[in-house]
C-alpha cells in the first residue's frame, strides 16, 4: 500500500515561502504542497506558483490564497503540516499563528538553516538585520564598496520581492535603470535595486535562488547577501553581519527571525548612532551580549546628505519615507523627517487628511504614523494613489527619504528634495580589518 504524502501549506509573503518550497519540497515525493498563503504585501494572493518553478510534481502549479483562509484550508484539505515562512513579526505573533494552526488540527513548523541555506562555491558574506529599516542595505553597499576597492569581483544578491509575474521574475539581474523598467519594478523593488545601480554595482534577485546563485557565481569572486525584511540568509555565510537599530532597543530579542540572526552573528553593526541616545546604544550592546558573547560589535553612523538644504528652511514640508520601514518596521520616522527637522522646516504637514485609496487604507492599518507619508508602491494603482496624495498635500516642498528618485516613478508638480544616507564607521579601519580577516 502506497504511503500517504504529508499534505502541507506554506505561510508566506512572496519571498521566504517560495525559497523554502524550492529547497525542501520541490521534487520531494514525501510531501504534497497544497497551497501557499499570502500576507503583509497588498494583492499578492490570487496567483499561482507556476509549474515551471514548482517542478514535475505540480503540473498545474500551486495556488496562492489569502492567509485569512488558512483555517478553512487546513480543515477542508486535511492538512498535516503548516510551514511558517515570513519575517519581521513579533515572537508573540508567531505563536498566535501556531495556536490557530494547532487548533485547526495541523502541525506548525519552522524550517531550520540546514535545510534551507544553499552552499555557494564562492565565499559568501551575509548582511542581515534584526528589524526592517535598520540600514542593512547601506551596510551591504559599504561592504561591496570595500571589497571592490580591494580588486574583488563582487555581486550582491537581494532578498526576494517577486510581486508580479513569478515565471518572468525567476532570475533577475539589475545593472542599469533600463533593467528596472524591463522588470516593471515597484517602488519597493526600486528602493532596493536603484542604490546599487547608482554605485555602478550589480544586484540579483528573483524567485529561484539556486538558479540565481549559479548565474551570479559566474561573475563574482565574492557573493554578498542583502537580506531583506530581517529574514535569515538564503545562502550559507562564511561571515554573517547583522545590523541593529538603537531606536528600537529590545526588538532584537522579541522579533522573528531577527533574534535568530543575532544568535548567528559574527559581527553586529549598531547603526544610526549619530541620531540615537547613548543610553539606548549601551542597552543594545548589553542585549547583544546576553545572546551572543562572541560577536564583534561595531558602532556606525548614518549621516544624511540633502540635495538642496536651503529649499527646506522656513518651508511647509511634506515628508515621504521608505514604506516598509514605517509599516513592517513600525518606525514613526525616517531620514526624511530627520532632514526636515535638521534643516529648519517651518512645519511638517500631515498627509493623512488628503490621503486617497490604498494610501488612506495604509494609514488606517498603521495608526502609529503621524506627519510622514510612507512611499507605498506595490503596483501601478498604489503608485497613482501615492502621486495623488502628494499632489493634494498643502506644502511648499516634498522631502523624500526614500532610497530612490521618486521623479522616476511618479509625476508631481511640487519641488522635491532628496535625502540620501550612507554607512559611516567612526572607528577607522575597523570594518576593513574584519574583511581582511575574512
Amino acid at each position: 500500500m502506497e504511503k500517504r504524502k504529508e499534505r502541507v501549506i506554506i505561510m508566506g509573503a512572496a519571498g521566504r515561502d517560495f525559497h523554502n518550497f524550492n529547497t525542501v519540497f520541490r521534487d520531494n515525493e514525501k510531501f504534497e504542497v497544497v497551497a501557499f498563503t499570502a500576507t503583509q504585501i497588498p494583492d499578492i494572493e490570487g496567483r499561482r506558483y507556476p509549474p515551471s518553478l514548482a517542478g514535475k510534481l505540480y503540473p498545474e502549479g500551486i495556488p496562492i490564497v489569502h492567509e485569512d483562509e488558512l483555517a478553512d484550508w487546513i480543515e477542508r484539505e486535511k492538512i498535516d503540516e503548516v510551514v511558517f515562512a515570513y519575517s519581521d513579526v513579533k515572537h508573540e505573533y508567531v505563536m498566535h499563528k501556531a495556536s490557530l494552526v494547532n487548533a485547526a488540527g495541523a502541525d506548525f513548523v519552522l524550517l531550520g538553516n540546514n535545510e534551507t541555506m544553499i552552499k555557494s562555491q564562492k565565499p559568501v558574506i551575509s548582511i542581515c538585520a534584526t528589524r526592517t529599516g535598520t540600514g542593512k542595505s547601506q551596510t551591504t553597499r559599504k561592504i561591496c564598496e570595500l571589497l571592490l576597492d580591494k580588486g574583488r569581483k563582487v555581486v550582491s544578491i537581494r532578498h526576494p520581492m517577486p510581486y508580479g509575474d513569478l515565471e518572468k521574475q525567476a532570475v533577475q539581474r539589475f545593472e542599469d535603470y533600463d533593467d528596472l523598467d524591463e522588470h516593471h519594478c515597484t517602488i519597493e523593488e526600486r528602493e532596493e535595486y536603484e542604490p546599487y545601480i547608482n554605485e555602478g554595482m550589480v544586484v540579483y534577485a528573483g524567485v529561484d535562488y539556486g538558479a540565481i546563485l549559479m548565474q551570479a557565481e559566474k561573475e563574482a569572486d565574492v557573493v554578498v547577501w542583502d537580506g531583506g525584511n530581517n529574514d535569515t540568509s538564503f545562502y550559507r555565510p562564511d561571515m554573517h553581519i547583522v545590523v541593529l537599530d538603537p531606536h528600537r532597543v529590545g526588538h532584537e530579542l522579541t522579533y522573528h527571525p531577527g533574534e535568530t540572526n543575532l544568535w548567528m552573528a559574527d559581527v553586529c553593526v549598531i547603526n544610526k548612532c549619530d541620531s540615537a541616545d547613548e543610553k539606548d546604544i549601551v542597552k543594545l550592546e548589553e542585549n547583544i551580549r546576553s545572546v551572543n558573547k562572541e560577536a564583534e560589535i561595531i558602532r556606525a553612523n548614518s549621516p544624511l546628505t540633502v540635495t538642496d538644504p536651503d529649499a527646506i528652511k522656513g518651508k511647509r514640508v511634506l515628508v515621504v519615507e521608505d514604506g516598509p520601514t514605517l509599516t513592517h518596521g513600525e518606525m514613526s520616522f525616517g531620514a526624511g523627517k530627520l532632514a526636515a527637522e535638521k534643516y529648519g522646516a517651518k512645519e511638517i504637514v500631515d498627509p493623512k487628511k488628503v490621503a486617497v485609496g490604498s494610501i488612506k487604507e495604509t494609514f488606517e492599518k498603521f495608526d502609529h504614523l503621524t506627519d510622514v507619508l510612507p512611499a507605498m508602491g506595490y503596483g501601478p494603482e498604489q503608485m497613482k494613489d501615492l502621486e495623488k496624495t502628494i499632489e493634494a498635500s498643502d506644502c511648499d516642498v516634498v522631502v523624500s527619504g526614500t532610497p530612490i528618485d521618486l521623479n522616476r516613478v511618479i509625476n508631481v508638480e511640487k519641488p522635491l528634495v532628496h535625502v540620501t544616507y550612507k554607512l559611516e564607521v567612526p572607528e577607522e579601519g575597523r570594518l576593513e580589518g574584519l574583511l581582511e580577516q575574512f
